[in-house]
């Protein structure tokens, strides 16, 4: 049987049509599978009408809402590939992501007038765009030069369009966050997301019925896998078009919502929010977490509320799933993120290509393989050699692995600090000071030193409450940490700049921190 994720709605559609699938929680629209694929088909087809081929790109420059879902459905069906844009980027950095995939067309929130007209006049840089399509949230009007979005797809037809893409066909282009340089465009196919779905699937408790909280931005794999995950398992997608603490324990309740994404400073947030105790979210069942470990405590905390937390790591690259840590080995594997996720290989290389054993004390790049890696970079050769190796994808992450085989993310290979010769992982030192007291949250990069080389730094964001002192911190790492790794420099900030994944942006505090170490 041939894969096409657009179909996967079409047959969902015909499974349970009068199931919701898709519920807008600020404007209240709610559609059941049924009047989703329609929407879907409508969009494909009109896409067909104005053009749009098999594989050219079709961007997507939308907050999250069903016409970025039906796009993106109707984009699989035709075989054009989306190109998920972050909406937070500047206008001349859009235009290198429309530039550099050779985006035909673009779908656009008139949220983004001001950028997109800046693209279309050519003063942020040139565009290969020839089909602008604009979704109306104001009154301002869709510009001469640009199709309005709901009278193109009203003038369409609800017909299954033609089917122009199959299995290892491009799905989607995905531009990495770009923390290092310009950022890079991750391709995957239909079969990609589709392993990507069946991988999730059968290791995390995905049951028939749950309601999904899409939350995150859907130009972010976090959340866009779960968005065709939700349709291939029959379960409901409730969006907000935009991240409110607030009124996310409102959706929650209202909603009956059972599953959701969050970044570990999310968790801790919301404990603190007041709404919290307003509104019951006794529905939730689990929540799942990355980019940073949970400390025990937080763990804590949730299972009060009946909540279980589940640790994931992957990436853009990997269409989502990589290891994951499940609510039953968080405490005796604290500081982990699991074991490898069904479908999914790992492992631990030294610097030399050899295999580093389980058990091994040893740190090491970690490779992950599986049918839901990426198949290159777009247009760039050289990262796709660098990166997709012997069918593995190189992390460029530090790691160890237990005699049981869970991972340990020491740190990025290029995040690691040499002091006298020693190598000193952040990820370890964060890790510490994150469990800290009067620390709320920590950072630590390394900077120039006359004696060592490099040196640590550790930026702190202070605990509500509390005035640490850099005597106070070093005295704390030092019960904790070897001598050598103890860090001799504080910064205390406000808050630690972060990308809207929330991946934590070192290069911007090397920018603000430059140093050198006065030592």
């Amino acid at each position: 049987m041939k894969t096409n994720i657009g179909l996967l709605l079409t047959k969902r559609a015909q499974i349970c049509p009068h199931r919701e699938a898709i519920v807008e929680f600020e404007r209240n629209r709610r559609f059941t599978f049924a009047e989703l694929n329609a929407r879907a088909n409508r969009v494909g087809n009109a896409l067909l009408q104005q053009g749009i081929r098999p594989g050219d790109r079709v961007a997507v420059l939308l907050k999250n809402s069903v016409e970025f879902v039906e796009t993106y459905f109707a984009v699989a069906k035709i075989g054009a590939v989306l190109v998920p844009i972050n909406w937070r980027l500047v206008a001349a950095e859009i235009a290198f992501i429309l530039e550099d995939s050779g985006t035909r067309a673009l779908v656009y929130d008139s949220d983004f007038d001001d950028a997109v007209d800046a693209l279309h006049a050519g003063t942020q840089g040139k565009t290969a765009v020839e089909l602008w399509v604009r979704r109306e949230n104001g009154d301002a009007g869709t510009p001469d030069w640009a199709q309005d979005y709901d009278t193109l797809t009203a003038a369409s037809v609800e017909a299954e369009p033609p089917v122009g893409a199959w299995d290892d066909d491009n799905l989607f282009i995905m531009y990495t966050s770009g923390t290092t340089g310009r950022p890079k465009g991750a391709v995957h196919s239909h079969d990609g997301m589709l392993w990507a779905q069946l991988t999730s699937m059968s290791t995390s408790d995905m049951r028939d019925g749950d309601r999904w909280l899409l939350a995150l931005p859907m130009f972010h794999v976090g959340c866009l896998s779960p968005t065709s995950l939700l349709v291939h398992r029959g379960g409901t997608g409730v969006i907000m078009r935009e991240l409110d603490i607030g009124e996310m324990f409102r959706c929650i309740a209202q909603e009956k919502v059972t599953i959701f994404m969050a970044v570990p400073a999310l968790l801790q947030f919301m404990l603190q929010t007041p709404e919290r105790e307003q509104h019951d979210i006794s529905s939730v069942r689990w929540i799942a977490t990355g980019a940073a470990p949970v400390p025990v405590s937080l763990l804590h905390e949730y299972e009060a509320l009946g909540i279980r937390i589940f640790q994931a790591y992957g990436l853009t690259e990997s269409c989502g799933p990589g290891t994951l840590l499940l609510h039953e080995d968080a405490e005796a594997k604290v500081g982990s993120c699991g074991r490898p996720q069904m479908h999914t290989e790992i492992k631990i290389v030294d610097g030399d290509g050899k295999t580093i054993p389980m058990g091994s004390d040893q740190p090491g790049e970690l490779l992950v393989g599986g049918r839901h890696m990426m198949k290159e970079y777009w247009n760039n050769p050289q990262a796709t050699a660098e990166t997709l190796r012997d069918g593995w994808l190189h992390t460029g992450d530090i790691c160890t692995w237990d005699s049981e085989g869970f991972v340990t993310i020491c740190d990025r290979m290029k995040d690691m600090i040499i002091s006298g010769g020693e190598n000193i992982y952040p990820a370890e030192l964060e890790n510490v000071l994150a469990a800290c007291p009067e620390v709320q949250e920590a950072a630590v990069i390394g900077v120039a030193s006359k004696k060592w080389g490099e040196t640590p730094l550790a930026i702190i964001v202070p605990a509500a409450g509390t005035s640490p002192t850099p005597e106070s911190l070093k005295a704390y790492c030092k019960e904790n940490l070897a001598g050598y790794k103890v860090p001799q420099l504080y910064e205390l900030v406000d808050t630690l700049p972060r990308n809207p994944s929330g991946k934590l942006l070192k290069p911007e505090l090397r920018k603000q921190f430059p140093g050198p170490a006065p030592f």
